[in-house]
């Protein structure tokens, strides 16, 4: 366990929360190893990863984000050390925002496989994200998240949810082709949202191969105020307004369409092909 440690931080990321941590997180590694290294997160897209065996995350989804295609079909092992505004990922797998319990976690050597999707050839460990969730991912202002810490994006739901609109979308889901019409996209490797509160999909689990989608086709605020109340709820059921469904691969027909991977601002251009990489990254989890 962890002769070789790379330690990846944002120190921007919720509140600076991981300049807070850094020192008892080099002491924790230093119980198991002395080779190790310490970067931030701009400098690890240049840095050669190979001689580490394992690469701890310090920061947010976004941090975790950058460090995953590194890690995927190798024999490293991820640990991710929530220091975000969401940290969803982290939830998921049982990983705590207090620091003591994660490392605790971490030292248990518990690892698991899970999947990631391959969106144009960028990866996603969490979800992928068009028309209002796009909205609230990459509109949401850094201050009101600084302010208000992951209740911003809920603030930012309310607001965006006051002007959804409609796009026509043509897509080719395990290869029968649909055109459909949504004012949200979602598609889900990690279905959770505000923590481990809500869920996005039924039975969605991290390993199983398949990505959870969400359609929302309401433009009407009250209906869609409705249906999020049935997914608080887990009344979550197919009808005209809403539908869920799992799928392996997804073809979305497409010209310059915007979304979010993981929270990050894309842009993709041509064809979207999205799929999964079954149980492509090795992780700590409780």
């Amino acid at each position: 366990m962890m002769n070789c440690v790379l330690i990846v931080t944002n120190f921007n990321a919720g509140r600076k929360k991981a300049l807070k941590y850094k020192k008892r997180v080099i002491d924790f590694v230093l119980k198991y190893t002395k080779s190790f290294k310490f970067v931030d997160i701009d400098e690890f897209k240049e840095l050669d990863k190979t001689p580490y065996d394992t690469i701890l995350a310090m920061g947010g989804d976004g941090t975790v984000n950058k460090v995953v295609p590194y890690v995927v079909n190798t024999d490293k092992v991820l640990g991710i050390i929530p220091c975000g505004t969401a940290n969803l990922l982290a939830a998921n797998l049982g990983l705590s925002s207090r620091l003591h319990k994660t490392l605790r976690i971490i030292e248990k050597n518990n690892i698991k496989q899970i999947d990631i999707f391959d969106i144009n050839e960028n990866k996603c460990a969490l979800r992928c994200g068009f028309g209002y969730d796009s909205d609230i991912i990459c509109k949401t202002p850094q201050s009101l998240k600084n302010r208000f810490g992951y209740f911003a994006y809920f603030i930012a739901g309310i607001i965006f949810a006051l002007r959804l609109k409609n796009k026509k979308y043509t897509m080719t889901i395990d290869g029968e082709k649909r055109d459909i019409k949504a004012s949200c996209i979602i598609f889900a490797n990690a279905a959770n949202m505000y923590k481990n509160l809500v869920s996005l999909g039924n039975n969605a689990l991290l390993d199983d191969g398949k990505m959870d989608i969400f359609l929302l086709k309401t433009t009407n605020p009250v209906i869609f105020y409705i249906e999020f109340l049935r997914i608080i709820l887990g009344i979550r059921t197919n009808n005209k307004r809403a539908e869920y469904f799992k799928a392996e691969t997804v073809k979305i027909e497409n010209n310059w369409l915007a979304c979010h991977i993981d929270g990050e601002k894309k842009n993709l251009k041509d064809e979207i092909c999205i799929s999964v990489l079954t149980k492509s990254v090795n992780v700590f989890c409780k």
